[in-house]
């Protein structure tokens, strides 16, 4: 035990509360509830709250009395009492109590929670909450029957594709059948009845197309104009099964995600470089789609590019305690939708479980940019990584600075120059004949990447040779003669 004046010392706090004497037992054990449905804490009998250790007299009726009032958890708590002798002869208690393994708890009929070092009752979302979390381990909404699927509106190849997978990294045997029904029973996601799991249908579903069972199964994707939602310069929305919309999310980042390009020394070749680290952005991705809440019908998986930053928004709340700053240190798994995590670890597109947060940290750091941010905002988790300026990582910026600054910098002027120019050229010809045109389909025709499609329409219409006449959706281009 941490000695009493240490105790006293750190002041009250989201974990440590002190009452000058049992006669506040009342408030003590409204306390000890808000204690039990956090991380639990310690509460100090004999302690003014500003720290003065008084102490008081404590007999057989005084512990009476407490463990009477504790009878008023619900379900039931067994706080532990522990009694410190001072030096005057009083006595100081010390009463601590764990999370709750069936949170949420009551004290005489009202749940309360802790926020920072004050008690109050807990909202009714928050109780909401809790008791989902309770109910996780039996009821949830992953392990429910799909009701009215069958195996053959499954993509039976994506089935196939994950256990050939699985067994290729090891993390599964060869059940010696490619029969979609039998590899589903394998990775655990029938039901003893043999129907299929919500998790199978989240997975593996067919579709392309919004399903009326299940429309939470999306994606959507935006790349905006500057640095807020103002002006979108791509928003589309796909539907379909969680590796699919995953696959749709990094071909979009492959898209827009600027790239920093270096001439190896001694060398011809051009190698491109991303702005941020591949494997940490698709280890964000799998956990917005192995994390997020999927009971909301409303809810999504979202990617936001912006100027100077990417944020991955998935639908649902932190769970189990669980806050952000957690998150970033080493910390027990406790994935919400643990059969989808397992084979999304199958298929290997994680690779341990619990160190996720950690290993994106890694990956930026090793690439010479800052850790990305994690909030909690209005039942959404959004992840934001911060773009380099220009998209340039600065270690990639030191080498092009090294490599091509000299050796290049008079030629590329006149190279960019001329194929700016021929790119211009095609972009108001084909804006002509199709003024409802859109950037990938810009991008398609002429034969060159949606970023570069991107700055020459601002070049274009810079120079007021291109008009963009309404919103960026369902607007249209008009060329100025």
């Amino acid at each position: 035990m941490i000695p009493l004046n240490h105790l006293i010392a750190e002041g009250e706090s989201l974990t440590l509360e002190l009452k000058k004497s049992t006669a506040e037992k009342d408030r003590a054990c409204r306390t000890l509830c808000a204690f039990a449905n956090a991380q639990g804490g310690q509460l100090l009998f004999g302690v003014t709250p500003a720290g003065k250790l008084v102490g008081q007299t404590v007999t057989d009726r005084t512990l009476e009395e407490l463990a009477q009032e504790f009878q008023g958890f619900e379900p039931p708590l067994f706080p532990q009492t522990e009694r410190v002798r001072l030096p005057d002869g009083l006595e100081a208690l010390v009463v601590r109590v764990e999370r709750a393994s069936h949170a949420p708890v009551s004290f005489r009929g009202v749940p309360y929670e802790r926020v920072l070092n004050t008690t109050r009752v807990m909202p009714r979302a928050t109780y909401q909450r809790l008791l989902l979390e309770s109910l996780h381990a039996t009821d949830r909404w992953e392990t429910q029957p799909a009701q009215g699927w069958t195996v053959d509106q499954l993509d039976g190849r994506e089935i196939v594709v994950t256990l050939e997978e699985s067994i290729r990294r090891g993390r599964s045997e060869d059940p010696g059948s490619r029969d979609p029904l039998d590899i589903l029973r394998g990775l655990g996601l029938l039901l003893t009845d043999g129907q299929l799991s919500r998790a199978a249908v989240a997975l593996f579903s067919k579709s392309d197309e919004p399903l009326p069972d299940f429309p939470q199964f999306k994606l959507s994707v935006a790349r905006f104009k500057g640095t807020n939602r103002d002006e979108f310069l791509d928003n589309r929305q796909y539907f379909g099964n969680a590796f699919s919309l995953k696959r749709r999310a990094e071909r979009f980042l492959i898209d827009w995600l600027p790239v920093a390009g270096k001439i190896e020394p001694g060398s011809m070749a051009r190698i491109d470089t991303p702005a941020l680290p591949t494997e940490a952005v698709r280890e964000a991705l799998a956990n917005a789609f192995i994390h997020r809440d999927y009971a909301s019908a409303s809810g999504s998986v979202a990617v936001a590019l912006y100027d100077d930053r990417l944020e991955i928004i998935s639908a649902g709340e932190l769970h189990f305690g669980l806050t952000p700053a957690m998150l970033f240190q080493p910390h027990e798994s406790r994935p919400w939708n643990p059969w989808i995590a397992s084979v999304f670890y199958r298929r290997g597109m994680i690779e341990t479980w619990g160190r996720g947060t950690l290993k994106i940290v890694q990956l930026m750091q090793e690439a010479g940019l800052a850790a990305p941010a994690l909030v909690e905002r209005a039942g959404f988790v959004i992840m934001t990584f911060a773009l380099p300026v220009a998209g340039v990582p600065p270690v990639i910026k030191s080498i092009l600075w090294k490599a091509s600054g000299k050796a290049s910098g008079k030629a590329s002027g006149k190279a960019s120059g001329k194929t700016s120019g021929k790119t211009s050229g095609k972009i108001l010809a084909t804006v002509r004949q199709n003024p409802q045109i859109t950037i990938p389909e810009l991008s398609a025709q002429i034969g060159v990447t949606s970023r570069s499609i991107e700055r020459n329409l601002q070049k274009l219409q810079d120079e007021k040779r291109l008009l963009r006449i309404g919103p960026a959706k369902g607007g249209h281009w008009q060329v100025v003669e």
